[in-house]
């Protein structure tokens, strides 16, 4: 499971960090809003752990920022205020649990925990396809080199390359891969798309997946000629 946490206090973003790692998952941890909203709009997360009260862009209005864009993932808040108005606007604002400080470490893991069990690990076999192969086992993408991919995209790119060449529906690949959840729409589809065209560059695969919002879309392997003898 990938997790993003963002939280500008240094030692409890270390302290959390060691936690949730201790705890078998990869974390990417910012100091900031703005940075938080980066890396969500490069890469695909399980979950993310956003502190409210953060420098150039604060919890709330990341959390505002993902929902608007389509960004499908569980977001824990943490937050120095406890008042319910300031609960309420953070679910209001799409949160799916909310945190006030301070806090136990065991609290946020089990907090963490019940997040991410919503996404329970994609169980499949390993695959190859074209120049690129899919390790369940790690969850990642390889080519020239690897990369690890949230369950989601793991669950998506696995459908494509087990259907290579044909056209997948964006009605079948919600219904397939996030399972007809009704915050899902086709902007989830589509961003999750572009998580995957990025991620097979970023290995060196020439394999491509082709279409466009509110369209099908196709996955084509890239299948180097066989040397001649």
């Amino acid at each position: 499971m990938r997790i993003l946490l963002a939280e500008d206090t240094q030692d409890l973003n270390r302290a959390v960090t060691v936690l949730l790692t201790r705890s078998g998952y990869e974390v990417d941890s910012v100091f900031d809003g703005e940075a938080a909203l980066a890396r969500m709009e490069e890469s695909g997360y399980d979950a993310a752990v956003l502190d409210i009260m953060m420098p150039k862009l604060d919890g709330l209005s990341v959390l505002r920022e993902i929902r608007a864009r389509g960004i499908f993932l569980p977001v824990l808040l943490l937050t120095a205020k406890a008042e319910v108005d300031d609960r309420v606007a953070g679910l209001s604002a799409g949160a799916d649990d909310y945190l006030p400080k301070p806090f136990a470490m065991k609290e946020l893991l089990a907090r963490v925990n019940a997040l991410t069990r919503r996404r329970t690990a994609y169980s499949a076999a390993d695959l190859s396809c074209g120049d690129f192969s899919l390790l369940s086992g790690t969850m990642e993408l390889r080519a020239e080199n690897s990369i690890r991919l949230s369950n989601r995209e793991f669950a998506l790119i696995h459908l494509l390359a087990a259907n290579a060449e044909r056209e997948l529906t964006e009605s079948f690949l919600l219904d397939q891969v996030w399972d007809r959840e009704p915050e899902a729409t086709a902007d989830t589809v589509y961003l999750y798309v572009c998580y995957l065209r990025r991620k097979l560059r970023g290995i060196s695969s020439r394999a491509v997946i082709e279409g466009e919002k509110g369209g099908s879309y196709r996955l084509r392997p890239f299948r180097p000629e066989k040397e001649k003898p």
